[in-house]
């Protein structure tokens, strides 16, 4: 059946279709706005679209190995997950909690949206919430603050505005990813961590290809800054 239906596509299509497939095993998520950086505004997703419009074919395609193809039309997020433990991603025991913090603010603020379905905040607002919870009794380092905002943002949960991650008046995006990213249930279960000292924690619902282990390291060594973690801590004191 696939074959069949994969042959009606033209070439443009085809070429489209495999481009898709890897950005999809890639990000796990498909969000159906995007934010052009250039003009500053919020674009339909083209490529959501087309997944839209051939979301059969692209199921058929990613049940044959083991993948499911998932769809909210509500919130305009196509996105896959998988049963085999290979395929999901182990956060690091910050970044788990960087997850739970954006998405209680994301609960926060969501009967606030009208016309979008995103929130957005600065890196501040999330450094302070952090501390507010009681998960930190400070910022973050630098480096792996970078490091997780950096994987969170590879895998459409978050997008950048403007600015460096780790800088206090950073503004991005929290998408409606984060709903499918930690379930109701997760994010009771999440209390514990606060005070578990385990060093890694497996998000269940976070079913990603890549090794994230390589990622990460990639994204906390991509930015040195000169400033002291004094000075840093000035910075984000001056934002609240």
């Amino acid at each position: 059946m696939f074959d069949v239906q994969f042959e009606k596509l033209t070439m443009t299509d085809r070429d489209n279709f495999a481009r898709v497939v890897n950005q999809l095993l890639a990000h796990t998520f498909l969000p159906v706005d995007t934010y052009d950086m250039q003009e500053g505004v919020t674009r339909v997703n083209k490529d959501y679209l087309f997944v839209e419009r051939n979301f059969e074919l692209f199921q058929d395609y990613f049940s044959c190995a083991g993948f499911r193809l998932e769809r909210d039309s509500g919130y305009g997020v196509i996105y896959l997950t998988s049963g085999y433990e290979g395929n999901r991603a182990r956060f690091d025991k910050i970044t788990t909690l960087i997850v739970y913090a954006l998405r209680l603010i994301y609960e926060e603020e969501r009967e606030k949206l009208t016309l979008t379905k995103e929130v957005i905040i600065t890196t501040g607002d999330l450094v302070h919430k952090l501390i507010n919870l009681g998960v930190f009794r400070r910022k973050p380092a630098n480096a792996a603050l970078h490091s997780s905002l950096v994987t969170l943002s590879r895998f459409r949960i978050i997008e950048k505005l403007e600015g460096i991650w780790e800088a206090a008046d950073t503004r991005f995006l929290i998408l409606p990813t984060i709903l499918f990213v930690v379930s109701n249930e997760q994010i009771s279960n999440m209390y514990r961590l606060i005070d578990d000292g385990s060093e890694q924690v497996s998000l269940e619902e976070a079913d990603i290809s890549p090794d994230e282990e390589a990622y990460t390291a990639a994204g906390a060594g991509s930015a040195a800054h000169d400033e002291s973690e004094e000075e840093q801590e000035d910075e984000y004191e001056e934002a609240e």
